[in-house]
């Protein structure tokens, strides 16, 4: 496994992409609410990349992919499918984008609570969201990635919760998906050193209950297996010469380290 260094014309490339991500989802969230449809929210996303990003939405068509966006309701951990499905006060909803911007990707995902959520629903949110930003502030030039993983499974487990073994963060860039695997469970000091010009994601996906998951039958979305809620945030990110460059910080938010 080799990660792929980006130049800094590719960097600069990468920001443009991250920036793109950051504003589709910012500008999506407040457009989400009780009685749309998971298809409504596609096709807001989709209109918005067209005719404002006048970018590509990247999951379209990907390994025969047909939306634009993912939408991962309650259970559903990850590639959930926009359908008819209608969003119902209490839902919890990850919304995850991909704009193609000039031939570079920037990807970033958000939970959505839908009118007033159960106080267990938000805090496996909340967890979510701070694991995120664990993993995300111990990467630094040296550090390896299995120090991501440990990060995020030791304040997950601590909290009782669990995390997903069989999807990861990636590599990413002129690919959607590159190396490296970053892994979201691990063992400190093991795994590939991180050099900077390395960009990859982050992005944890948190149950309720077992960590275990199942793929449904349409091949895409993928659920707990006890039925249990799951969450997950997403970030693109640098790894710069003095720490990491989160690509796909909205304005919204603040570094947390």
């Amino acid at each position: 496994m080799s990660a792929l260094i980006k130049t800094s014309e590719e960097i600069v490339a990468m920001r443009r992409a991250g920036r793109a991500a950051a504003q589709l989802l910012s500008w999506l969230i407040p457009q989400i609410r009780t009685g749309m449809t998971t298809e409504d929210i596609d096709i807001l996303a989709r209109d918005y990349t067209n005719d404002v990003l006048h970018a590509q939405s990247a999951p379209l068509n990907y390994h025969g992919f047909p939306k634009h966006i993912c939408t991962s309701v309650n259970a559903v951990v990850c590639h959930g499918i926009p359908d008819a499905t209608v969003l119902k006060d209490g839902d919890i909803v990850n919304i995850d984008v991909t704009p193609k911007v000039d031939g570079f990707h920037g990807d970033t995902s958000a939970m959505v609570c839908i009118g007033t959520v159960s106080e267990s629903a938000r805090r496996l949110v909340d967890v979510a969201y701070d694991a995120l930003w664990r993993g995300i502030c111990s990467v630094r030039p040296g550090a390896r990635l299995g120090d991501i993983g440990y990060a995020i499974q030791s304040y997950v487990e601590a909290q009782g919760f669990s995390v997903v073994r069989d999807y990861c963060g990636h590599g990413i860039g002129r690919g959607f998906h590159e190396e490296p695997q970053v892994l979201h469970y691990g063992t400190r000091g093991t795994g590939m050193v991180l050099e900077p010009g390395m960009i990859f994601t982050i992005e944890p996906m948190i149950n309720a209950g077992d960590y275990h998951t199942q793929v449904g039958s349409d091949h895409w979305t993928v659920t707990t297996v006890d039925g249990s809620l799951s969450a997950q945030w997403e970030h693109t990110l640098l790894v710069t010469d003095t720490g990491c460059e989160v690509l796909t910080l909205r304005s919204s938010e603040r570094m947390r380290c």
